[in-house]
This record gives structure tokens, C-alpha cells and sequence, in this order.
């Protein structure tokens, strides 16, 4: 299974919705929340090339962008994959 971090803030909508997602495949992930550590929102920029909005999601390493990208990649059929999860 893959690695996957995601930053967030509490009451995100969009935040929970990826988080939902990312559950219902049954993976696992490291969240890194941004109002409890607001020291780590310079690293999340520069892991994102520069994106400052949150979620914020790591896949074994890469960015993927947000709750939308990633909800985009699971329509496409191409999330179970980069997930290591069977479809």
C-alpha cells in the first residue's frame, strides 16, 4: 500500500471529503493539521510546487493536489492504482 500524507484544517469540507475518500479504500494516512502545527505550512507549499490551500495530498512521495484532483483520478479509475488498492 502506498504512502500517503495529507494536510489539513479542521472544518474543511474539502478536507473531509478526501479523507472520506482515501477511507472508503481503506487506506491509511498520515495528516499533518495545520491549525495544530502551523509551523508546517511552509513545507506543505513547498512539497505542492507553491499550492497553499489545503488538503493537501502526498502519494508515495508525489503531489496529487487536492480533494477535487484526487476524486478526478478515482473517476478516471487511476486512484486505486497509485493507492496500491485492488479496484
Amino acid at each position: 500500500m502506498a504512502e500517503v500524507v495529507i494536510y489539513t484544517t479542521p472544518f474543511c469540507p474539502y478536507c473531509s471529503r478526501a479523507k472520506r475518500l482515501l477511507q472508503s479504500k481503506g487506506v491509511t494516512y498520515q495528516e499533518i493539521d495545520l491549525y495544530e502545527q502551523p509551523n508546517r505550512r511552509d513545507e506543505m507549499v513547498n512539497r505542492a510546487g507553491g499550492r497553499t490551500t489545503v488538503p493537501q495530498i502526498f502519494i508515495d512521495g508525489q503531489a496529487y493536489g487536492g480533494s477535487d484532483d484526487i476524486h478526478d483520478l478515482d473517476r478516471q479509475g487511476k486512484l486505486d492504482g497509485l493507492l496500491g488498492v485492488a479496484a
